[in-house]
């Protein structure tokens, strides 16, 4: 028999069709979207257990960043070659964003909350996301924030001023309330960044009274503990999780996407603050994961930005976690 496209194709569709042959296939088939319309995606949110905490990964969408000028210290042909070998657009790519919300013994902490409706208009999916994880926002006990770029902060509070979680305690890294929060910081501040001092008034300068500062390798919740991580922001903070046998490293914005910045750890992204610093802390910390095998969760990976870290030549490899449908 001569193997042709057109065998190959029909021997694909008769193993995919149920017993009973076309009709039955044809009677399965989900209509197809109206010329000109995209169908959604289904709710983007992901559980995994760590030890005796369950935790829900909530994707925000995402934003398109230009390729030219995003990496400081590269050429921009090997960054649109690191691209093109993770199959990934060369002119401008996909930035996700992914929170995380931790349910221990019922109670409910979030690990940073999104761009609530400040972000790119392929963000701001992440309350629909986390109602439909089973999440009530009234319910939420803690806030736990990692900096305050605003694609972590702004969820707190909409554009009206509304508060998002009205009942829950907010805690924010001291070292960065410091820096951001500091009158004098912000009139030195080139123009580009006044904006980031402003949002960080707009959000918290409503609650600043109630919010709480936690310092670096102390346990804020139980089971979470923060571990400093300057260089993208001074008091950028990353955290290990940890319950039973289980251990997460949460490594909030060390890396921007893993194809760029996991694989060549000595980059610089333009969002890094201090890029010698955020470069040290980077490999210090993708060591330290590569050498304990930890698990890893990272704000900016493709959903459910959950994995492992492994050693590759003078870099790592990021390597997702094998999709599961049980907790």
């Amino acid at each position: 028999m001569t193997i042709t496209r057109r065998t190959v194709l029909a021997g694909t569709a008769l193993a995919a069709a149920p017993f009973g042959g076309t009709a039955a296939l044809a009677q399965t088939t989900p209509n197809a979207a109206p010329a000109g319309t995209t169908s959604p995606q289904a709710p983007g949110f992901y559980r995994y257990k760590i030890g005796d905490i369950e935790v829900t990964a909530i994707n925000d969408g995402f934003a398109r960043r230009p390729v030219e000028g995003f990496i400081k210290n590269a050429e921009l042909k090997d960054v649109q070659a690191a691209l093109q070998e993770a199959f990934l657009p060369t002119d401008a790519f996909p930035i996700t964003f992914n929170t995380l919300v931790l349910n221990h013994g019922g109670k409910i902490t979030l690990i940073d909350v999104g761009n609530g409706d400040s972000g790119a208009p392929t963000s701001g999916r992440w309350m629909e996301n986390f109602r439909a994880a089973g999440f009530d926002p009234a319910k939420v006990n803690t806030v736990v924030i990692s900096h305050f770029h605003g694609d972590h902060i702004n969820g707190l509070r909409l554009k009206d001023g509304t508060a998002v979680f009205p009942n829950a305690e907010v805690m924010v890294p001291d070292a960065e309330w410091a820096f951001w929060m500091d009158d004098a910081r912000m009139n030195q501040a080139p123009e580009a960044m006044k904006g980031a001092f402003q949002g960080a008034r707009r959000v918290f300068g409503p609650i600043a009274q109630n919010v709480k500062r936690y310092e670096m390798d102390k346990e804020i919740v139980p089971g979470l503990t923060s571990i400093a991580a300057p260089g993208h922001t001074p008091g950028h903070t990353t955290y290990m999780l940890s319950s039973g046998n289980g251990k997460l490293m949460v490594m909030s914005d060390l890396t921007n996407h893993p194809a760029l910045f996991v694989r060549n750890p000595d980059w610089s992204a333009v969002f890094d603050m201090d890029a010698d610093q955020a470069r040290a802390t980077r490999r210090r910390m993708l060591d330290m994961a590569a050498a304990e095998r930890a698990q890893v969760a990272f704000y900016h990976a493709p959903f459910p930005a959950t994995g492992h870290i492994a050693k590759d030549g003078n870099g790592f490899r990021f390597v997702p976690v094998q999709w599961s449908p049980a907790v």
